[in-house]
């Protein structure tokens, strides 16, 4: 959106960002508030109940854009590029804060989750109830329900395995399934 509001059209995207690659601090500043608020959203669902680390991560993912913006092609959404590099920044940070004695070999175990308690639900509850979860568990849930990464996409960001994405999904799913149910 233009300051009154409005979507950028192409050509003021381009301009945009071709200010930005010339180091233009003002045209820094505008795509920052243009697309710092979506980011940021994006952020707390991972990292909910820490907003200095959310900022942090804010801060290196623009940093990220704003060195990386000659990478951009203009195939696809722009938003969809920051996405890409806020949602991979934000699981490098939880990689390193998680750490690994956590990752251990499990078995999956399903855990269907029906839907008609969910439809009694306020959005907001459900948002609690997720981010009640264990990190590890919202970060898989996060990055397989929200983001549709596969479970080897999530596997490689995560240094987890496969087996133990789907674990994750899954405990995290009967987790809250429990929670839905005690709701209810």
């Amino acid at each position: 959106m233009n300051d009154s509001g409005v979507m950028l059209t192409e050509s003021e995207l381009y301009a945009l960002l071709r200010d930005c690659m010339n180091g233009s601090r003002m045209a820094q500043k505008k795509l920052y508030d243009r697309f710092a608020p979506k980011a940021y959203g994006v952020i707390r669902r991972y990292i909910y109940d820490n907003a200095p680390a959310a900022e942090e991560v804010l801060n290196d993912s623009f940093y990220k854009v704003l060195t990386k913006l000659e990478q951009y092609s203009f195939q696809g959404s722009f938003e969809g590029w920051i996405r890409r590099i806020v949602v991979n920044t934000v699981t490098d940070y939880l990689r390193k804060s998680i750490g690994k004695d956590i990752y251990k070999e499990l078995q999956p175990e399903d855990a269907y989750v029906g839907s008609e308690p969910m439809a009694k639900m306020a959005h907001k509850e459900l948002i609690d109830m997720i981010q009640s979860l264990p990190q590890v568990h919202r970060t898989v849930f996060n990055l397989f329900v929200i983001e549709n990464y596969a479970h080897k996409e999530i596997s490689e960001m995560l240094n987890i395995t496969e087996s133990n994405s789907r674990w994750y999904l899954n405990d995290a799913r009967r987790r809250l399934k429990e929670k839905i149910n005690f709701m209810s």
